[in-house]
């Protein structure tokens, strides 16, 4: 069935207002006298979390669990403070509430978390972003699919890396994959070339073994590449799957070659810099934010935060990807960030986005944003011939809140998405 609502994170911190970060709920039917608005706020009850990642408690995809296949755990790990919220939308799907909060900075194996996804066995797996002082910090944290504790790492003891951000998994192929992000106090300060050979920005991507729980494979992605959005293609048999460095602009397809026990990876694009004058560094990089891969495996979806375009690749098996749409996200409303986080209906024709990525760096290179608060778009996509075009009939301006505008980032939906 076609989206009905979509949960949309949505932050205060950096702009100046003092009010708690709260999850919205957006009406995505057309027929609704509210197509289009936010029809729910659900505030968390603390401030300054920095709500950024979302992602589903176990579901229909833990097929050892025997879990129900109705997502109805939403979980909101925060980027700053270190706690996680648990959100119930399976109860009143259009108005959310908060079931479970687990503390930041509490026990040890905590930190600053980042991705969320479910396991097979039914727990939830979150990638540690940092530690709680904002040192970096790579791994993995676990919690309990039905309490929601924290049961610990959930490596085993090697080798863990020195930062975090995003991962997948492919459970048929016993492999899991995660990039490295950043040093989070440090990035937390705004962004600096001067960092780059600092490591601060990280560069490695990693091959863990799935059952095992150990590292078994990393890859240096280069200097300048900040690997961040992994994804796997969603064929569970599939051993292929992309990953998208912010800095270098580059994606990265890394993949299983027939016969073979190790993995590798093999560069697909790189979206070239642009001269701009008046810049922090000689050319502006095409800042890769978030990777998408539509539900049937045809299409792969790039942000691209500083030069402010979405791409859309077509994937075919063997082949590099071919650029067969691109869209610059304009509206009658005059739009101040690039696109950030995207989220794809499941009949792979209507793309969404908002357009803030951390609140520092929104800070530090769209600050007219965050005075005037981001928005949620939607790109009708031509899944035959290929091709993006921005609906001008919806959007969702967040600049209107009732406390003063914020900043919207992570889009999930109720019934499944191209990310879960």
């Amino acid at each position: 069935p076609r989206e009905e609502v979509a949960y949309v994170t949505c932050t205060y911190r950096s702009t100046c207002i003092d009010q708690p970060d709260f999850l919205a709920t957006v009406d995505l039917n057309p027929r609704s006298p509210h197509y289009g608005q936010v029809i729910h706020r659900l505030p968390m009850p603390n401030l300054k979390d920095e709500l950024h990642c979302a992602g589903w408690g176990p579901a229909c995809g833990c097929f050892e669990s025997g879990a129900a296949g109705k997502r109805s755990k939403l979980v909101l790990p925060c980027l700053i403070s270190s706690r996680i919220y648990v959100v119930d939308v399976g109860s009143q799907c259009r108005a959310p509430r908060i079931c479970k909060v687990r503390a930041g900075r509490a026990p040890r194996a905590a930190g600053r978390e980042g991705t969320t996804h479910a396991l097979p066995n039914g727990d939830v797996l979150i990638a540690n972003v940092g530690d709680p002082a904002g040192n970096g910090k790579g791994g993995f944290v676990v919690l309990d699919g039905e309490s929601f504790e924290l049961k610990g790492n959930w490596e085993n003891e090697c080798e863990v890396p020195p930062t975090g951000y995003d991962f997948w998994y492919q459970a048929r192929h016993n492999v899991l994959v995660s990039s490295a992000g950043v040093v989070p106090k440090v990035a937390g300060r705004g962004f600096n070339p001067d960092d780059f050979k600092k490591g601060i920005f990280g560069r490695r991507l990693n091959v863990w073994n799935l059952s095992c729980r150990s590292l078994t494979q990393c890859f240096d992605l280069g200097e300048d590449s900040l690997p961040l959005s992994v994804r796997f293609l969603h064929n569970p048999d599939a051993a292929e799957g992309y990953v998208g460095c912010a800095l270098s602009g580059a994606v990265f397809r890394f993949y299983k070659p027939c016969e073979a026990n190790n993995w590798a990876v093999e560069e697909v694009i790189r979206i070239p810099p642009k001269d701009v004058s008046g810049w922090i560094m000689p050319k502006m990089p095409a800042f890769i934010a978030d990777l998408l891969i539509s539900p049937d495996d045809r299409f792969l979806f790039v942000s691209n935060w500083l030069h402010g375009d979405i791409r859309q690749y077509e994937l075919s098996r063997g082949c590099k990807p071919r650029l067969v749409g691109q869209s610059v996200c304009a509206q009658c409303k005059r739009i101040y960030g690039g696109p950030s986080k995207m989220q794809l209906s499941l009949d792979g024709k209507r793309l969404y986005v908002t357009n803030s990525f951390y609140s520092t760096w929104d800070r530090q290179f769209y600050p007219t944003m965050v005075k005037e608060g981001s928005v949620m778009l939607q790109l009708d996509v031509d899944t035959d011939k290929g091709g993006l075009t921005v609906n001008k009939n919806f959007l969702v301006d967040f600049g209107k809140e009732p406390h003063g505008p914020c900043l919207a980032h992570e889009i999930r939906f109720p019934g499944g998405d191209a990310k879960s």
